[in-house]
């Protein structure tokens, strides 16, 4: 792949002076248009050594307005990065939608320095790239333009600049032992860069290898197909712009296709016994069990720095924030955050849909319980309209793979779906409606999702067959007596959490 490179191409003083007005303003108009635009662009930089990567973000945020370029470059992770999954601090730092980020030595670096190193094997660092592609794939469905760009330089050419920094008293600080010792790994370093390139160079991600020993070429290749990935987004973004459909009457008594007619059979819920009770007395002996036995695997899993999700769904008045609270009154209040999850907020949208979760992620050995969580993708806004088909389709294996990163890393995953029965929920929301002290809980928005249960109640039925995975599966409890939902969901956690510990 590098022999193909245009190596050692070279651009005059003069042909550089001539092209970089015209192609500074041009950067700028795209950057402004860029943001009322609804996408971000991401630029990766990597490479070999010494071949300008940090010259050519430097002349970038120069050329354009740094104001809306966020600028990262990756050093090994810290402590606070190593006890999080891998990808989390990258998507920590995603840009908003209308920005620009210039990423350095971002998700491709530690893959290909282990490999090199001899610290993963082949089938894992080709799992490792495979995951750095789904992630790329998720953020492109999602609108975000993706350029990366491999800074080449052959063998010779890296060793006569290291030795041109190491005379100059100004530039020697750039030149490490590290850097050494990697030149004389220089056809290794090349193999693994071939064969990430190879593996994760798609339409939706491309890579340019960039010859870069002459700066000039070398920026001002990098600036034109820059300024031609924002010029095709912002096209493909006019040309995607939503038309307004008006509902007809035909809409309306159009049949219902084979696959929802299936959906609207198949109902997982329907085989929950919600007659399922726990007396008074009973409750009382078995929550103080439950809750201490839970207390005892959370400090044994804090030691381990063993980390733990617990997700609650369910409907309205289904008893996620009572279980939620027996849950917390068994740990130290140290040792858990609940993160509540409404509608998002300006900056929340501004991102992918998965960016607010990520950035929730605890460090080692806490509990995280999300009140709603991801799945409002696949429920509510699948229900209300707010994501396509396309979108809360692809969410499915995008939803099992975030799921699965976060299981790779060491992290147990409890999902709970509190269920009750139609009848039931009524009898609640007339009860909280009476109640002066729970008048708070129900809301207009709350009568008006009973109209449309069949309709939440088929998207569950899809969300329960798509995603209970083996390595996360839902666990689905019966809530018509608040007694027995909440020891059920006590002793499900405990049993998980002991389940990991034992590994």
């Amino acid at each position: 792949m590098f022999e193909a490179a245009e190596v050692g191409r070279k651009l005059s003083k003069r042909e550089y002076k001539a092209q970089v007005p015209r192609l500074r303003s041009e950067l700028l108009d795209a950057q402004q248009q860029l943001r009322r635009a609804p996408f971000p662009v991401i630029v990766l930089f990597a490479g070999v050594d010494t071949a300008g990567k940090g010259e050519t973000v430097n002349l970038l945020n120069e050329w354009m307005d740094p104001r809306w370029i966020v600028t990262r470059g990756y050093m090994d992770p810290s402590s606070d990065e190593r006890e999080r999954p891998r990808l989390w601090r990258y998507w920590r730092d995603l840009p908003l939608r209308g920005r620009i980020a210039l990423f350095l030595s971002a998700w491709y670096s530690s893959p290909i320095r282990n490999r090199v190193a001899g610290r993963i094997t082949k089938a894992e660092f080709d799992h490792l790239l495979d995951q750095v592609s789904a992630f790329e794939h998720a953020l492109a469905d999602d609108g975000a333009v993706i350029l990366k760009f491999w800074m080449h330089l052959s063998k010779a050419a890296q060793k006569k600049r290291l030795k041109s920094f190491e005379k100059d008293p100004l530039q020697r600080w750039r030149v490490t032992r590290a850097q050494w010792k990697h030149w004389r790994m220089f056809g290794k370093f090349v193999s693994a860069a071939d064969r990430a390139i190879g593996r994760t160079s798609t339409d939706h991600a491309p890579w340019y290898i960039v010859e870069g020993e002459d700066e000039e070429y070398r920026a001002i290749v990098v600036g034109t197909e820059l300024r031609d990935a924002i010029r095709r987004g912002l096209e493909r973004a006019r040309a995607n712009q939503p038309q307004p459909r008006v509902s007809t009457k035909k809409d309306q008594n159009r049949p219902i296709s084979a696959i929802k007619r299936v959906e609207r059979k198949f109902n997982v819920l329907e085989n929950l016994n919600l007659s399922q009770q726990l007396s008074d007395k009973r409750f009382k002996t078995r929550l103080a069990e439950q809750q201490g036995r839970l207390n005892g695997l959370q400090r044994q899993a804090h030691q381990q720095g063993v980390s733990t999700i617990v997700v609650f769904e369910g409907w309205d008045a289904s008893g996620k924030g009572g279980a939620i609270r027996r849950v917390t009154a068994a740990l130290d209040a140290r040792d858990y955050d609940v993160i509540p999850v409404a509608a998002p907020t300006d900056e929340e949208r501004a991102h992918h849909y998965l960016w607010r979760f990520w950035r929730h992620l605890s460090r080692a050995g806490r509990m995280t319980i999300f009140d709603r969580s991801w799945y409002g993708r696949v429920l509510v806004e699948r229900v209300e309209g707010l994501a396509s088909e396309a979108e809360y389709m692809r969410a499915y294996g995008e939803i099992n793979h975030f799921e699965e990163q976060l299981v790779s890393h060491g992290m147990v995953i409890v999902k709970f779906w509190m269920h009750i029965s139609k009848n039931e929920q009524l009898r609640r929301f007339r009860d909280r409606s009476r109640t002066s002290y729970k008048k708070w809980k129900i809301t207009k928005e709350d009568w008006r999702n009973r109209t449309r249960w069949a309709d939440y109640t088929v998207a569950v039925n899809d969300m329960v067959a798509r995603t209970s995975t083996r390595i996360a599966p839902w666990a689905l409890i019966p809530g018509n007596d608040k007694n027995f939902a909440r020891v059920k969901v006590l002793t499900t956690l405990a049993d998980r959490l002991a389940e990991r510990l034992r590994k």
